[in-house]
């Protein structure tokens, strides 16, 4: 059979499509947003509905064929939709334009992200979803911060406001802005979470406001460029600000925000941060240098260069080498590790840099993107012959086949816009054109005991292991639990003593047992051993876990 969609009168084209054979669904993705839902062979339509105003981009039915996953890749929406009772399962969407700008949360439970779209979005670290979502900027998001207590998150835009966004109600209950229009390009709040500066692109001031009264209090001007960063020294009052005109100035705001420093740069300045600690200034100028200052005795304290580590490759139309274009490349970006020893630095390039800071050596790069589609990165060989001269015996030349590899770059595989660490120290994540990136020295949750005491150790575990009390032995195990440990207690356990182990389990363990069980099973050789605890648990706890 033939059948046609333009019968509904909003013909447009068809740009996706997924068939389930067991209930025989056709879903249809259009242009315009649009999807249809047919039921095949008779083509009844069942029904339609707009998700979009961008083109869907591709659909997928999962097994039972309950829920409908679309993309939308112009607004980069991610969609689950139960067609039975016309619900969403799922929504997610990304930044449409690129990321720009990102924050941890205290407890690195969150990360907040702005982006040239102006919407300001909140991201469980975790679940790596998207919850919350603030729309109310006009003009792109270029700095975003949140307070010490974690609860409030505030982003500077282009639009001419820094707004204040409430994690609890999420609502923008406060909107600070300069008494002529200004583009604010950095954004930096003190450690109580009082007081909020801003620097602006165009005027060339710091404003600084109030955050309980939302007044502005004080305006400093001195710097002769645009404000590129503003870091507030987390243990004293002191603001340091960088800009294009070359110089660092740090304001003291107890004197009344006189301007206590000036340090000079060979060099527009990029990026500045203050150590953990407060004890150290880090600053990123435009010509690839990270140097270190000591603030308080203003004496510069050591200097990293590192346009070399940036490595940029060649794009096809490039007149110059890929050397020469790196001497135009710098850091646009920087971060300190929680415990100030090493310090993370990217740039407009796939790599981000990890320095230890005393020693001013790279301990380790990351490579942020391994893209190698047609319009981003090529690795071509050459195979050039050319000639080797032989030994004097032999009148004659030896060709040889010479290898060389060279990278080309077509356009930017991925291109990093923004680095921050969480204050424990343990994770690190990126603003990119691919997306936002997180790297974690933990692959998950590790340590969740459970009613844990002080006597619950490892070694008391293997102590009450030998001395053969295997019921005590698994409920610390289990209190401790870490997924090892509990394996290594269970398969400690002769296979005669498992009825008495079974029978004198708490019953609160019963049920912890039975599913690390049901997991090892997954993975476990010994098949018949843990048949075998199973077999008597449920023997033993049946009828009181059916009566649960």
């Amino acid at each position: 059979a033939r059948y046609f969609f333009n019968k509904e009168g909003d013909f447009n084209n068809l740009t996706a499509a997924a068939y389930h054979k067991k209930t025989h669904l056709l879903v249809t993705g259009f242009a315009s947003g649009i999807f249809h839902l047919h039921e095949l062979p008779d083509f009844n339509l069942i029904h339609s509905l707009s998700i979009s105003d961008q083109r869907i981009a591709s659909i997928s039915i999962n097994c039972t064929g309950d829920w409908i996953a679309f993309g939308c890749s112009g607004l980069g929406q991610l969609l689950v939709w139960e067609w039975q009772s016309e619900s969403y399962v799922l929504k997610q969407q990304g930044h449409f334009n690129s990321m720009v700008s990102l924050a941890y949360s205290p407890d690195g439970q969150y990360i907040v992200t702005g982006g040239e779209d102006g919407k300001v979005k909140v991201w469980n670290t975790s679940s790596s979803f998207c919850f919350v979502t603030f729309t109310e900027h006009n003009s792109g998001v270029t700095a975003v911060t949140f307070t010490s207590t974690g609860y409030v998150v505030l982003s500077a835009s282009l639009d001419g406001t820094v707004r204040a966004f409430d994690l609890h109600r999420y609502r923008n209950f406060r909107t600070f802005t300069s008494p002529r229009p200004s583009q604010f390009s950095s954004l930096a709040v003190d450690s109580s979470g009082e007081i909020v500066a801003a620097g602006s692109q165009d005027s060339f001031e710091i404003f600084i406001w109030s955050m309980q009264s939302g007044r502005l209090l004080d305006v400093l001007a001195g710097h002769e460029g645009p404000i590129s960063s503003l870091s507030f020294n987390p243990m004293k009052c002191v603001l340091a600000s960088a800009s294009w005109d070359k110089t660092v100035k740090l304001w003291d705001m107890l004197d009344s925000w006189r301007t206590k420093e000036t340090f000079i740069m060979n060099s527009d300045v990029l990026v500045v941060a203050f150590r953990p600690d407060g004890k150290e200034l880090a600053v990123v100028a435009l010509n690839g240098q990270i140097t270190f200052w000591d603030h308080e005795n203003a004496v510069q304290t050591g200097s990293i260069e590192g346009r070399h580590d940036l490595q940029m490759g060649r794009k096809e139309l490039d007149k110059i080498t890929a050397k020469q274009a790196a001497k135009g490349k710098s850091f646009t970006t920087l971060c300190y590790s929680a415990d100030g020893q090493s310090i993370l630095a990217g740039g407009l390039s796939k790599f981000v840099c990890i320095y230890n800071v005393k020693e001013q050596i790279l301990m380790k790069k990351f490579e942020i993107s391994c893209n190698h589609s047609l319009d981003a990165m090529e690795v071509c060989e050459h195979r050039s012959p050319f000639f080797i001269s032989s030994p004097p015996q032999d009148f004659g030349f030896v060709l040889k086949d010479y290898h060389y590899i060279s990278v080309s770059i077509l356009e930017h595989p991925s291109l990093l816009l923004n680095i921050v660490t969480s204050l424990l120290g343990r994770s690190w994540a990126a603003t990119t054109t691919e997306g936002l990136l997180l790297y974690s020295l933990d692959s998950g949750l590790i340590f969740d005991p459970f009613e844990l005491d002080i006597d619950v150790t490892p070694s008391n575990i293997h102590k009450t292991l030998s001395q053969k009390e295997y019921t005590v032995a698994i409920v610390m195990a289990f209190k401790l639990n870490e997924k090892k440990l509990i394996q290594e207690v269970i398969e400690a356990v002769p296979s005669s003593e498992v009825d008495v182990v079974c029978s004198s389990l708490p019953d609160l363990y019963v049920e912890k047992l039975l599913e690390f069980l049901a997991s090892a099973f997954e993975t476990s050789c010994h098949l018949e051993f843990y048949l075998i605890w199973a077999h008597k648990l449920l023997m033993l706890h049946g009828q009181k876990l059916k009566t649960r």
